[in-house]
């Protein structure tokens, strides 16, 4: 197991929750947390504990966001009129990263961002390697076509367990997908409930 991997598997436990859906997530057969002291009976959390908790679940939902990546995020939400926890979600929808997990090009979000990382995408056209990379409304992200024979696509494709959203148009036989709108929250399919409000509490306050 990759140290990602061991990672990504961590914060679920850590969480109690399945965060990203996943069939192998060991929460799907023990709930308690990771170490030795996981199983010890959880108490209740308070305001502080549940903000906190909410904001690191979003910020490891996308992989490997920094706590200074995600606050700058947020703090561009917030300079923006209109529900902040809304526009928080539809920043972290628009990384190039998110929208090549959303359109089924790679199994996971951690596979997304080392896919772009490496050349793999094109937007418009014109190559991408920087997975923090915006997209705009109208813009058309592509799998490269020295990329498109990769056997981990097509196994991303094949999977169930999760959809694109309406707010994507794929064609996954040309391995292109166009970013038609930016989401909010009810618009994106988080497998477990994020609580954006959360987090706007959490920084006002911290």
């Amino acid at each position: 197991m990759t140290k990602r991997t061991s990672a990504k598997y961590k914060i679920d436990r850590r969480m109690g929750e399945n965060i990203w859906g996943r069939p192998k997530s060991p929460v799907n057969k023990r709930e308690y947390g990771p170490g030795q002291h996981g199983q010890r009976r959880k108490n209740k959390l308070s305001d502080f504990g549940t903000q906190l908790r909410a904001k690191q679940k979003l910020k490891g939902y996308y992989g490997d966001l920094t706590e200074k990546q995600f606050r700058k995020i947020y703090t561009e939400a917030e300079r923006v009129r209109g529900d902040t926890g809304d526009l928080l979600i539809g920043l972290l929808e628009r990384r190039l990263d998110a929208v090549v997990y959303r359109a089924k090009f790679v199994p996971t979000v951690f596979a997304a961002r080392q896919f772009v990382n490496h050349g793999h995408v094109t937007v418009n056209g014109q190559r991408v390697n920087i997975a923090s990379y915006r997209v705009k409304e109208g813009d058309v992200i592509a799998v490269r076509e020295k990329s498109r024979q990769m056997t981990a696509i097509m196994e991303a494709i094949a999977l169930t367990e999760r959809d694109v959203p309406d707010y994507l148009e794929v064609d996954h036989n040309k391995l292109t997908a166009t970013f038609v709108r930016t989401p909010g929250l009810s618009d994106v399919p988080y497998p477990v409930q994020m609580e954006p409000n959360l987090v706007v509490e959490y920084y006002a306050k911290n």
